[in-house]
């Protein structure tokens, strides 16, 4: 069964990674890295869950989420997220489109593949999010807060199955954590675990050559993914 769908990942695939805005974040609220982990820590361990999976999921609100985490902060620390609003906008400062992986999606579009957005994300930061990525990109987005459920929780690749119309065999799924690319794998999705994006690209590469190759044809309107016609790798 030929791939012929691409499903990716949002936060550390088509962004800069998770870690570089946890520490962007941190220096612009004014709270040591260290004390902010910890924060996070103690609220999921009162609560059950990650503060911020709860946000993704919908069940809390973004005020929710931020009185949970300043709850688990030294006396005085975070005086900017008081009020609960606020911690949107200061996320994204530190977050970047990754150009290189988004061109790599759009010569694989022009060859013939579908692309889908798999994302567990925010109800508050979706003007936020959505103007970073070209959205006129995707076939179809999932996004947890919509759904009521996240990543890896199986439900919410079967949506996207659903959505897409297809079998799991023909999509292949780039995330950058490796328990939702197992749930994925689980289903029966080709995954790839996003590192880096050119190790990426040519993984990518290498699935949808493999895919094509063993099928003898490239998606409708496509030739197969690596090859000259659709510029090859990024690098």
């Amino acid at each position: 069964m030929a791939v012929d769908t691409v499903v990716v990942d949002y936060g550390g695939v088509l962004t800069n990674p998770l870690v570089e805005t946890f520490v962007a974040f941190a220096e612009l609220a004014g709270i040591p890295a260290e004390d902010l982990a910890a924060a996070f820590v103690a609220a999921t361990e009162q609560y059950g869950e990650s503060p911020m999976a709860a946000l993704e999921s919908g069940s809390i609100s973004e005020r929710e989420m931020t009185g949970r985490v300043l709850a688990g902060l030294p006396a005085g620390a975070g005086r900017v997220l008081e009020g609960g609003q606020g911690f949107g906008e200061l996320w994204f400062r530190g977050r970047r489109p990754n150009t290189e992986f988004l061109d790599r999606l759009r010569s694989l579009r022009a060859a013939g593949y579908r692309i889908a957005l798999l994302t567990n994300n925010v109800r508050e930061w979706e003007p936020l999010w959505r103007a970073q990525v070209p959205m006129e990109l995707f076939d179809v987005v999932v996004d947890s807060h919509r759904e009521g459920v996240r990543k890896p929780d199986p439900a919410i690749y079967r949506i996207l199955l659903d959505r897409l119309g297809t079998e799991a065999g023909r999509c292949v799924f780039v995330d950058d954590n490796a328990e939702n690319c197992a749930a994925a794998a689980g289903l029966g999705i080709r995954p790839v675990l996003f590192t880096d994006t050119a190790s990426t690209v040519r993984e990518l590469s290498a699935v949808l050559a493999e895919s094509a190759g063993a099928a003898g044809s490239p998606p409708a309107g496509g030739v197969p993914a690596g090859s000259g016609a659709t510029g090859g790798a990024v690098r």
